[in-house]
């Protein structure tokens, strides 16, 4: 299987959900949700099993952001990546529904100010879409920049989330 994630080695179980973006691919470990992806194929050796707790929990929660954007997601996380990375990935998390920030923005948060590309990076390799927010991460312009998913489905996140774009 080729994808940009680090998973960790004990994923207990995977489903995949439809959504208005598209097919999600999505896998836990016993301590949370470690995988939330666009268009990706089930892994292979980790059994699916959309009725595994954090999934379960998920799958509800991702039901409800369709409807709420605005509720914030609750499930458990475990992702990893590099200490950088991972400081990216909370700031993100701190972005509410509804808003944006530039990659700037997030680089000056963790108190790095001049690793604007470095969180641009870290911002790809976010594993958890939608539930950690890199989609609400834009240029210092305003412009919709880069996304793993595609910027239409950026595009849709953000108008879901009441985000009027230029």
């Amino acid at each position: 299987m080729n994808h940009p994630y680090h998973l960790p080695p004990d994923l207990l179980a995977q489903a995949q959900f439809d959504s208005p973006v598209g097919l999600l691919t999505t896998a836990a470990s016993p301590r949370g949700i470690s995988l939330l992806a666009f268009d990706l194929p089930l892994l292979p050796g980790v059994a699916v099993d959309p009725s595994q707790r954090w999934l379960a929990q998920l799958g509800a929660e991702l039901a409800r952001y369709w409807q709420e954007p605005a509720l914030p997601f609750r499930v458990p996380l475990d992702m990893h990546g590099t200490a950088f990375q991972r400081s990216v990935w909370q700031a993100l998390t701190a972005i509410p529904s509804g808003a944006t920030c530039s990659y700037a923005d997030i680089a000056r948060r963790i108190g790095s100010p001049k690793a604007v590309r470095a969180v641009g990076a870290a911002n790809g390799a976010n594993p958890v879409a939608i539930v950690v927010p890199c989609h609400r991460v834009i240029g210092s312009n305003g412009t919709l920049t880069g996304y793993g998913g595609g910027l239409p489905r950026k595009q849709t996140l953000l108008q879901l989330e009441g985000v009027l774009l230029l």
